[in-house]
């Protein structure tokens, strides 16, 4: 596929540059250049008739306007909130519906596309040329692959993202289930979901585990469950994942680790081959369709992955094995899934449930009062259940 380009007049003279978007944006067909005298109400303004800006000022001037624009746009969609609005008092504090949910991300959407508004220009070595820009080339080598020489133009809120993953992977995330060391971090890479809420690790880190022998780790990410796992005296896993990013950070940390020598690491969809005593998965929490690669680790449209894991888990389970799935219920509270529509899925693969461990959600979010899904949130349960093969003569119940 030829590579997008994005095109604008300048002085009078066209110009051109290689387009990069992470969300696979299309490039804007308006182009505007500004510079430090563009004021943020004007930039809202263009940003939400659909024309782009690309920044030829001040890059800390640029960093100024970004946040006065989103000022602007969270304090506008706040008002339409509070105006189309019937709720009581008290009604805030029930568990918002699907139509709410919807509602929020498109408001998200929206947000974005216009904060994506603001450009930046990118030379071919990765310099930004724009005066008091930072060095940003480390951060974008890690994300964008080795500078080719080809100038560029992206989005200044994007590149600002690029700039926290570099931060994320330069400083690591603690994970108390591998112990207190700066050695013991997980460090994630851009694209590659960074494993910051730790219920789910503190689930997979305190359950009995069936064997030490043998696990497969559906979905690898950072490698973080494999990590896990591993520490706690699993002797093999092989873990899988379909992003080549995912299994480059993973092999990282597990290197890091030094993990390395128990681990085979295999870019494929859902199973490797064969069969194991003990099948973990961690699939997206929430069966909505993803807007950008990243968000595939929190989206899964129609429960794809969740329901490929059930179907197929008792065909790869060795007799007597069996499969960890690591599940939030905050889809449920959202009114996207129900929970005997998860339940139904279990039984029509041939499941059964052995037990569910379940833990309460400790991140900001469920304790922020001014979240708009925060009833949602609040109300959220983690829990790890733990599945087997439905036996011919087997007379077990799958609903808990």
């Amino acid at each position: 596929m030829a590579p997008s380009m994005i095109d604008w007049t300048d002085a009078g003279q066209p110009h051109r540059a290689l387009w990069r978007s992470e969300a696979s944006v299309t490039a804007p067909a308006r182009v505007q250049v500004v510079d430090d005298t563009l004021t943020a109400d004007k930039g809202y303004r263009l940003g939400c008739e659909g024309t782009a800006l690309l920044w030829r000022g001040d890059f800390q001037n640029a960093r100024q306007t970004l946040v006065a624009i989103m000022h602007r746009i969270d304090r506008r969609q706040a008002k339409r909130r509070d105006k189309s609005s019937t709720r009581t008092a008290d009604a805030a504090n029930q568990t918002p519906s699907a139509d709410a949910f919807h509602k929020h991300r498109l408001e998200r959407s929206q947000r974005a596309r216009i904060l994506n508004a603001l450009l930046v220009p990118v030379s071919g070595d990765y310099g930004i040329p724009l005066r008091r820009a930072p060095d940003m080339r480390q951060a974008l080598t890690e994300a964008w692959g080795p500078a080719d020489g080809v100038d560029s133009v992206v989005s200044l809120r994007e590149l600002l993202g690029l700039v926290g993953a570099h931060e994320w992977r330069k400083k690591g995330v603690a994970i108390a289930a591998l112990g207190k060391g700066d050695d013991d971090r997980i460090h994630p890479h851009y694209g590659v979901f960074a494993p910051t809420r730790g219920e789910y690790i503190d689930l997979v880190a305190a359950t009995p585990m069936p064997t030490t022998e043998l696990a497969f780790d559906i979905g690898v990410g950072t490698g973080v469950l494999t990590a896990v796992l591993l520490r706690r005296g699993v002797k093999r896993v092989l873990a899988t994942d379909t992003d080549p990013r995912a299994i480059t950070c993973a092999r990282e940390n597990l290197v890091r680790l030094g993990m390395a020598n128990r681990v085979e690491l295999l870019t494929c969809d859902m199973f490797p081959p064969g069969k194991s005593p003990w099948i973990l998965c961690n699939p997206p929490w929430v069966p909505a369709r993803a807007s950008a690669p990243i968000e595939r680790a929190i989206y899964d449209e129609d429960s794809r992955m969740l329901r490929a894991f059930l179907e197929g888990l008792a065909s790869h389970l060795t007799p007597g094995g069996e499969g960890w799935l690591v599940l939030s219920d905050i889809a449920e509270h959202f009114g996207l899934r129900t929970r005997q529509q998860l339940l139904d899925w279990i039984a029509e693969a041939g499941l059964v449930v052995i037990e569910r461990h379940d833990i309460r959600p400790r991140h900001g979010k469920a304790a922020d009062v001014s979240e708009a899904l925060h009833a949602a949130r609040a109300a959220e349960v983690t829990s790890l259940w733990r599945l087997a093969a439905m036996q011919a003569n087997h007379k077990g119940d799958s609903r808990p």
